[in-house]
């Protein structure tokens, strides 16, 4: 479901509001729902594609990890994450699609516990700029200063300072809603798979209720909504899930980003993760422009297409070696 059905969504819980034969319209709630069972049915779909056992071999590692049939030895999948990370990521993202159902099960519950662990350790991004704000009758520090007048006359008149008489300074940051666009065209297997769950992680655990969490490539799958909230392993599931398939439309993905975001309040960030090489949907620069800030993640060494469309719009662009490093990728992308 992209920009037009999540328009359509909540078109359809406004009109429930104003329609006469309609007692009680439908909540904002109401169109995250008809979203998330859009995407659910998406990932349903992308699902029934597997990868059998024969094709699984071929990777380095594999019989090391899965020595027979049904069988995940966590053991040799946890040394092998630590003597080669996004050899082992890259593994596993495969893992999660694989035609042996024993297999594929055990690939998935490990992969929601391993991942959302990785995207744990990178350094939390600031949302925003903390400024000292002064207001009364609120919690923070008393101001003396800004408060002696009332201290005074209180004293005075020997009686205690009323809460709202006096002025407290406070920190108080800017909120920051951000969209994570994730490409999953058939370009993204193995380690660039693993690369987008793990942004995915790491976007819902730093900025929770306030991301959403979009994949793409001819389509564009909502698979968590601003105002959301999901556990990041479910997220991560649904990720790995929505394996790499079709052609890439940047436009697409671009348009239901700024969806997502237009009635979000304070800073609102787009961060896509793509290599950024379009193969559908026509000219993509106007979409992007549209959008309040943009940053882009690319894979070093395919990050051409990336570094142009960055230049063309003025916009930064960070690459990451492997998906064990985007989690610290992602927090210099969410800097101010």
């Amino acid at each position: 479901i992209g920009a037009d059905g999540v328009r359509a969504a909540v078109a359809m819980v406004r009109d429930s509001r104003q329609h006469p034969d309609v007692r009680t319209g439908s909540s904002v709630r109401g169109a995250i729902d008809t979203v998330m069972v859009a995407a659910e049915q998406a990932v349903a779909d992308a699902a029934r594609r597997t990868t059998s056992r024969r094709d699984l071999s071929r990777r380095d590692h594999f019989a090391e990890v899965s020595p027979e049939l049904g069988v995940l030895d966590e053991a040799a999948f946890d040394d092998l994450l630590e003597r080669e990370p996004d050899e082992a990521l890259g593994l596993l993202a495969e893992l999660h699609g694989a035609t042996d159902e024993q297999l594929r099960r055990r690939a998935r519950q490990l992969a929601g516990r391993v991942v959302v662990d990785l995207a744990r350790h990178g350094t939390r991004a600031h949302r925003g700029v903390g400024r000292i704000r002064r207001r009364a009758g609120v919690e923070g520090d008393v101001d003396v200063d800004a408060s002696l007048e009332a201290i005074v006359a209180a004293r005075r008149g020997a009686r205690p300072v009323a809460a709202d008489e006096l002025v407290v300074a406070s920190w108080q940051r800017p909120d920051t809603s951000v969209c994570l666009l994730v490409d999953r065209s058939g370009s993204m297997h193995g380690e660039r798979l693993a690369t987008a769950a793990l942004a995915a992680a790491a976007v819902v655990l730093r900025a929770p209720g306030s991301c959403s969490v979009v994949a793409f490539a001819e389509d564009a799958v909502v698979v968590q909504p601003l105002g959301g909230a999901r556990r990041p392993e479910d997220v991560v599931d649904d990720v790995l899930r929505l394996r790499g398939h079709g052609v890439t439309d940047l436009g697409l993905a671009l348009r239901t980003a700024r969806t997502q975001l237009e009635h979000a309040h304070g800073r609102r960030l787009t961060v896509l993760l793509s290599d950024c090489r379009a193969t559908s949907g026509g000219d993509h620069l106007d979409d992007a422009a549209a959008l309040d800030e943009l940053r882009i993640l690319a894979p070093a060494g395919d990050d051409a297409d990336a570094r142009a469309l960055a230049e063309a719009l003025g916009v930064a662009c960070t690459t990451f070696d492997g998906p064990s490093s985007v989690p610290d990728a992602l927090s210099a992308a969410l800097a101010p």
